[in-house]
């Protein structure tokens, strides 16, 4: 035992092809999947149980809009924090105080009768989420070297879409079975376990002395100065809009408009996020490749991510005007597995263009305009469907935004990655 405490405590080996190292490098995105993975489900669930939580609380469309918007207003303005703290203490203590913090939040909103003490959990949830997707961009980037980092990112980054393909027809199950409030509280033990798990098995690796506070703040301003910063921001804004106008309404879309049942919709609404699945892997690894062969990877980022967006936009603007449940399924899924390529990228972007000592402010940053785009989808699609009676207008907004962020990082966002000097 005391042998494998000292290997354990022993610096990693220096060189990336090293086995130690590869090792670390698999046990890390693993345990980044099943983080992002009960991440995901976390969020899905009120999403799931839409209809019977709106008859329980007795709320209205716009009532639901707001309590979903809850987690992502909270989570969005947290992300600049966090990111900044993330870079001084590292991931292990980041990710594993969110985990604990958001899966506690997670079992008493199955506890809570009122709107507002429901809103309030919704909104620390939110806060104890905030970690999850800088820590793992900082795992990339200190694990990974810069040819492997985009594959890497489109691994873990497939875990959001693999658990919205599962979290329909495994939470309608256990709604089903148990009901919507222990739902969410066996989720919230689930998180309990994983934080143990994550603070036993990962080992941060820091590869540079975090600057004092003083000049540490003063760089995450400098961070505002640069045209990169607000490229990826408007950018990752679209990203998350669209992904959170599906994530939050697709069942009830499915309900409402197309006139499926709860189960029916339950399951059908797994298939579009199991292709974002192959966009984000593939995504990566044709990034990466072409790195290899000479490519600037920047550069190649920025282009996946405005392709990404162009055909996100396309296709959620030919669901608006679908004939048919099934041309609706197929466009909704092409728009997703673009999704799934454009958050790989935006992610990837961040690892790439940050200046040593920054990947976790400048994810942060990025983070926060993207949910501050996905706080206003579920709130603005509520109260268009509730005045329209219908999903048209609310799919042609998501359309619109995810030309005008596609445009973002065609025009702002620079070629080379950032250099920072405080």
């Amino acid at each position: 035992m005391g042998a494998m405490l000292q290997a354990s405590a022993a610096p990693p080996p220096s060189r990336p092809d090293h086995p130690l190292i590869r090792a670390v490098q698999r046990r890390s995105v693993a345990l980044l999947v099943a983080a992002a993975v009960l991440n995901y489900f976390d969020r899905s669930a009120l999403a799931i149980a839409n209809p019977l939580i709106r008859a329980d609380l007795h709320l209205s469309l716009g009532q639901m809009g707001e309590l979903l918007s809850a987690f992502l207003l909270a989570y969005a303005i947290c992300q600049l924090p966090i990111g900044a703290l993330l870079d001084r203490v590292g991931p292990k203590r980041a990710l594993g105080a969110g985990l604990l913090l958001w899966s506690a939040a997670q079992a008493a909103g199955g506890l809570m009768w009122g709107f507002y003490p429901f809103v309030a959990a919704r909104a620390l949830l939110g806060i104890g989420e905030g970690p999850m997707f800088p820590a793992a961009s900082a795992v990339v980037r200190d694990w990974f070297r810069p040819g492997r980092r985009t594959s890497a990112t489109g691994v873990w980054n497939s875990a959001p879409a693999m658990a919205q393909a599962l979290a329909p027809p495994v939470l309608t199950g256990l709604t089903l079975a148990v009901g919507w409030r222990w739902m969410f509280v066996s989720l919230g033990l689930a998180g309990v376990v994983l934080a143990a798990v994550w603070t036993l098995a990962y080992r941060d690796r820091r590869r540079h002395v975090p600057p004092p506070a003083e000049r540490a703040a003063a760089g995450w301003v400098r961070l505002f100065t640069h045209r990169m910063t607000w490229g990826l921001m408007a950018g990752n804004f679209g990203v998350i809009y669209v992904l959170y106008l599906y994530n939050t309404w697709l069942p009830s879309y499915l309900e409402i408009e197309r006139h499926l049942s709860i189960k029916s919709a339950g399951l059908l609404s797994a298939l579009p996020f199991a292709l974002s699945v192959t966009g984000s892997i593939g995504g990566g690894f044709l990034v990466d490749h072409l790195g290899r062969r000479g490519a600037s990877l920047i550069r190649a980022q920025k282009a996946f991510a405005a392709a990404s967006l162009v055909g996100m936009g396309l296709f959620t603007f030919a669901a608006a005007h679908a004939a048919s449940v099934g041309w609706a399924m197929a466009d909704i899924s092409a728009a997703l597995f673009c999704n799934g390529c454009a958050t790989c990228m935006a992610w990837a972007m961040a690892t790439t263009a940050a200046p040593k000592g920054y990947v976790g402010a400048l994810g942060g940053i990025q983070n926060c305009a993207g949910y501050l785009g996905g706080a206003l989808a579920p709130t603005v699609t509520g109260f268009i469907v509730q005045a329209t009676g219908h999903f048209t207008s609310a799919l042609v907004t998501g359309a619109v935004i995810a030309f005008l962020s596609a445009a973002s990082y065609v025009l702002i966002v620079p070629r080379e990655p950032m250099r920072l000097e405080v």
